[in-house]
């Protein structure tokens, strides 16, 4: 078993110093103390947090296993990815769905969140049912550039 510093352990998971040395001061990764009081952090921890922060690593389940168990339903812009982050606040609960490198948030009933037994890490869907749609441009693209110019008439 192989121990790794703390700056070493941040490279391999793709994160920051700072950040990694808050995980393990609030207990969020195991480690190894030395004598001289230094946090070490075993190869089979890293292992763990990359299969847990990972939707490559994890089990894909096919589009078909999808369709058969959402197949009463007629929403088709179905997201799949995993739960980042769950928060229960009186009735309503806020769960933080990682889809890809992006995060999508959703306000739903507590009521929900237990029913559905949802917890950090578990594969979820978004299912977007909406009446509205919002565009926007970046502030590169809104100069103008690329774009012909309009002809005004005199």
């Amino acid at each position: 078993m192989a121990l790794l510093t703390v700056r070493s352990a941040a490279e391999r998971l793709g994160v920051g110093y700072s950040t990694l040395k808050r995980w393990v001061l609030t207990g969020r990764v195991r480690t190894t103390r030395t004598e001289g009081g230094h946090h070490r952090v075993a190869e089979a921890e890293i292992d763990r947090l990359l299969a847990r922060h990972q939707p490559e690593a994890r089990r894909h389940l096919s589009a078909a296993d999808h369709d058969e168990t959402l197949g009463g339903l007629s929403a088709r812009n179905r997201l799949r990815g995993f739960i980042d982050e769950v928060r229960i606040d009186g009735l309503l609960a806020q769960v933080r769905l990682r889809v890809g490198n992006q995060s999508l948030t959703a306000v739903i009933t507590a009521d929900a969140v237990r029913a559905l037994k949802l917890r950090r890490g578990d594969d979820a869907i978004a299912i977007i049912k909406s009446t509205e749609v919002m565009i926007a441009k970046s502030a590169a693209a809104s100069d103008g550039a690329g774009r012909p110019k309009r002809r005004t008439r005199r």
